[in-house]
């Protein structure tokens, strides 16, 4: 090693002594730093991006985007960040003015733009008659947008603008990503659609949190909640909900991981049935939704 060190250092001096040089090092380029709201989106962006992006997650993995409040590190390391990806999550409504303030320069994008939200379910409650009908309130608009592949593809369209926008020196690298990506996810809601060949139109699964309503929408089926406006269901609910699972032939609740399943198992028990976990905020996207998928059509059957 000390050999090829001195002889190296020669060449160096006698390069330098005849008037030559050498080229400059080659340093390889750092990746463009991106922040998004949660997990899913890291999966969308590294699918466009690839390896031109770092990913950072706000929402940290088993943490509520409605209530999250980032870390003081995470605001620290927000100062590196070019782009946001906001998906419109609650918690967004409160912390991007705040992102904005704290760093002016970063472009933030809305991937949601150009989406028509519906809206979140509210607990069914008495009309106010005495023919015992029920009626449901909307409040909020659901955010849950990542879950239906058909949105995925505008969300992605959102990305690839937001990286062009940044970073157009990489345009080329960013659309070709964004064909492969959509062409997945067209095949994805294929495969999808697969599994519920055969169901009825409007066929009905119980969850505990309602965050499958896009997915219900985008495949014809309707999805029941437990928990409503992120309050657990009073004993009476609880009893409405356990009739009406036992009319319509449920026999699985769907519980995230995100949440307890104390309720779930009480319903569960009370139907004869069991309780499965579907997690929304995976990481794997299309492994995940699939699988999801899957569970969904198995307890339909």
């Amino acid at each position: 090693m000390k050999k090829k060190s001195s002889i190296f250092a020669f060449v160096i001096i006698l390069s330098f002594l005849l008037g030559t040089s050498f080229p400059p090092p080659t340093v390889a380029e750092d990746p463009l730093k991106v922040t998004v709201s949660i997990v899913p989106q890291k999966y969308f962006v590294k699918k466009i991006g690839g390896d031109l992006v770092d990913v950072s997650v706000m929402v940290l993995p088993g943490a509520n985007p409605a209530t999250y409040e980032p870390k003081p590190q995470q605001m620290v390391g927000l100062t590196k960040s070019r782009i946001y990806f906001a998906i419109g999550v609650p918690f967004e409504s409160v912390w991007l003015k705040k992102f904005e303030s704290f760093k002016p320069k970063m472009t933030i994008i809305a991937t949601q733009a150009g989406i028509e939200k519906i809206p979140m379910k509210a607990h069914l409650h008495n009309n106010g008659g005495t023919d015992n009908k029920t009626t449901a309130r909307a409040r909020i608009k659901d955010p849950h947008i990542w879950l239906s592949p058909p949105l995925v593809i505008l969300q992605a369209r959102n990305i690839l603008d937001g990286l062009l926008k940044v970073d157009p020196a990489h345009g080329e690298t960013y659309e070709d990503n964004y064909k492969k990506f959509i062409s997945e996810v067209v095949d994805l809601d294929l495969k999808v659609r697969n599994q519920f060949t055969g169901t009825d139109q409007g066929a009905r699964f119980m969850v505990y949190h309602p965050a499958w309503g896009y997915f219900a929408k985008a495949y014809g089926l309707k999805q029941i909640p437990v928990e409503m406006e992120g309050k657990n269901p009073t004993p009476k609910r609880l009893q409405k909900l356990i009739r009406t699972a036992k009319n319509a032939g449920i026999r699985v609740v769907f519980v995230q991981p995100q949440f307890s399943k104390k309720n779930a198992n009480t319903i569960a028990k009370a139907i004869g049935g069991q309780v499965m976990f579907v997690d929304p905020l995976a990481l794997n996207w299309a492994e995940n939704l699939e699988k999801a998928a899957a569970g969904f059509a198995s307890a339909l059957k």
